[in-house]
């Protein structure tokens, strides 16, 4: 049913918006296999498959397909789906790992990458979960036995010795003998999220082995990160890569979460403290220390999103006002929604079969999320580190679809009957809707669905208190309350609401504080403007596709008819 909301941010539009992108990366004359790569500054616009199609991109692609229909209910390329699905299947080998295949045009061979095996376990689980399907469960605990397999032991812990294991074993022998670990970040310490929630949602005990010994590997013997929180940019830590470092910062908070270790947790939020003061304040990571520190991947931004909200529930609960600022800015603004300043072409004549396509590239890719971005521009064209790369990367396809998905599904949480807003993002939900006003007005309804014994509601830090004020509307009734009163925060930034009511309608309102802050990124630095957390405006304006300068704000949010998606299940990731 629809009905009339701000028309304000929605993040279920933008997972409907990706979902086009998931489906239009596949290539019909390479049996669906998605292309990896794309550039958009070409004349016409190109995309390319790369030795990333295999494991990697599809596992992601299934994983952001699956989400972005729990939020939107879109049913956009189901078929194409299917292709995905039965693609991914066929990598495996008897021994349980996901294998990239041989291209006929490409330089690589037959391996099990075990980046790409992070992407699968993230598939399998998602598949998983939504389905109960008993044989994607016999494949994913025959993966995770198979990573157990090939881990080298030893006392306290476990670890890969080479980027890839082969289907006779490891490359080299002497490597183990010598404990030449491969980067313990990019190929251990990512994998910890999803194989904890693997054991989360089937109590498998590898899994949690792995977990364990991987965590013991990071923080006590690896080096990756030095006992000030910092990346270890030394060349054999991949430079600092962020992107690494931070999904593996976020493996550490959830398992220290699952495990009460709050020693673990205050390990990973003095490193997630350091990484934030290289990134900026809307949300531009660099790519490492080094030659990549120009290169912008959505991936890390989703990375650091995803620690932001495990610190933030295990009682950092600053950090929610983090993902929100970095949810409005940087995520959304990568997405690509303008197709006006990409080159295309209406036909398949200069087309390279299963290898490259310059065919409708950007009425394909849109609501895709940028591969490599600037701070003010979708691509970056520096004339620093490596140059212009690819504009568009199937990786940061499906994490910026799962970094919508993490938003959304944490706006609102709950702890036994006590309920939760922590971003003020437009959300439906079976206990209330979130109907924010944000950035025009700083306004935010709420409209209750069940009873509530104790209602929360994070206010930005910059609203300040005293001049918040919500108004409950029930049935003929209505009352103040305001944020002068100091029984109202009971928690630290959250407005509380107590006996709240089926049926109630409440609305809190507070000023919207405008503010110029200066960035500094790919050496140089931006003036951005600011109203409460979103950027209005960024100087030096971007070349190619500029970032942020597009936006305006009225006196009043805008209104449109839509309709929210209410679970009645909430996908637990």
């Amino acid at each position: 049913m629809t009905e009339m909301i701000p028309d304000t941010l929605s993040l279920e539009e933008r997972a409907k918006l990706a979902t086009h992108a998931v489906v239009g990366l596949a290539d019909a004359e390479h049996d669906y296999i998605p292309f990896f790569s794309a550039n958009l500054i070409t004349s016409p616009a190109r995309m390319q498959h790369g030795d990333w199609d295999y494991g990697s991109s599809h596992g992601r692609m299934i994983d952001a397909l699956i989400l972005a229909r729990h939020m939107s209910g879109t049913t956009e390329g189901a078929d194409i789906e299917e292709w995905y699905r039965r693609n991914f299947l066929r990598f495996f080998k008897e021994d349980g790992l996901s294998y990239r295949q041989i291209h006929p045009r490409g330089h690589w061979g037959v391996a099990a990458n075990l980046i790409d095996q992070r992407s699968v376990i993230l598939a399998l689980t998602s598949w998983f979960m939504t389905t109960g399907d008993e044989r994607v469960k016999t494949r994913a605990d025959a993966h995770v036995a198979a990573l157990k397999r090939i881990a080298v032991k030893e006392k306290d812990v476990w670890y890969f010795p080479a980027s890839e294991y082969l289907e006779d074993g490891w490359p080299s022998k002497n490597a183990v003998q010598l404990r030449l670990a491969a980067d313990p970040a990019s190929f251990c310490g990512r994998l910890i999220m999803p194989l904890l929630k693997y054991h989360e949602l089937t109590g498998n005990q590898d899994a949690l082995e792995l977990c364990s010994y991987f965590t013991n590997l990071i923080v006590t013997r690896s080096g990756v990160f030095n006992p000030d929180g910092s990346f270890n940019s030394a060349l054999a830590y991949r430079s600092g890569h962020f992107h690494t470092r931070l999904g593996t910062l976020d493996g550490l908070a959830r398992f220290a979460a699952f495990r009460g270790d709050h020693a673990l947790t205050a390990f990973v939020q003095r490193s997630y403290e350091w990484a934030l003061s290289q990134c900026t304040a809307f949300g531009w990571t660099p790519g490492d220390m080094q030659e990549q520190r120009y290169e912008h991947e959505t991936c890390s931004l989703v990375d650091l999103i995803s620690t932001g909200i495990s610190l933030a529930k295990s009682g950092y609960s600053q950090y929610w006002g983090v993902v929100e600022r970095f949810v409005r800015n940087h995520l959304v603004e990568s997405q690509l929604t303008d197709l006006d300043w990409v080159e295309t072409l209406d036909t398949m004549e200069q087309d390279e079969p299963g290898w490259i396509t310059y065919y409708h590239v950007p009425q394909r890719l849109l609501g895709a999320f940028a591969g490599y971005s600037a701070p003010n521009d979708f691509a970056c064209d520096v004339h620093y580190g490596r140059g212009h790369i690819n504009d568009v990367q199937a990786c940061c396809i499906g994490s910026g679809t799962r970094g919508l998905y993490l938003v959304w599904q944490n706006i609102i949480t709950t702890r036994g009957r006590e309920v939760s807003v922590n971003m003020l993002l437009n959300r439906g939900a079976k206990w209330l809707d979130v109907l924010s006003h944000l950035p025009y007005e700083g306004k935010v309804e709420l409209k209750i669905h069940e009873n509530l014994p104790k209602l929360f509601v994070r206010i930005p830090d910059w609203a300040g208190y005293a001049k918040v004020v919500a108004t409950r509307v029930r049935g003929d009734e209505s009352w103040e309350v305001h944020g002068s009163d100091p029984s109202v925060w009971q928690r630290p930034r959250y407005f509380t609401f107590t006996d709240v009511r089926e049926g109630e309608e409440i609305t809190i309102t507070f000023p919207v504080e405008e503010s110029t802050s200066v960035e500094r990124a790919v050496g140089q630095e931006f003036t951005v403007t600011w109203r409460g957390d979103d950027v209005m405006h960024i100087a030096p304006e971007g070349v190619h596709h500029p970032f942020y300068n597009s936006r305006r704000v009225a006196e009043k949010a805008p209104q449109k008819r839509a309709s929210l998606t209410r679970p009645s299940e909430e996908l637990n990731w």
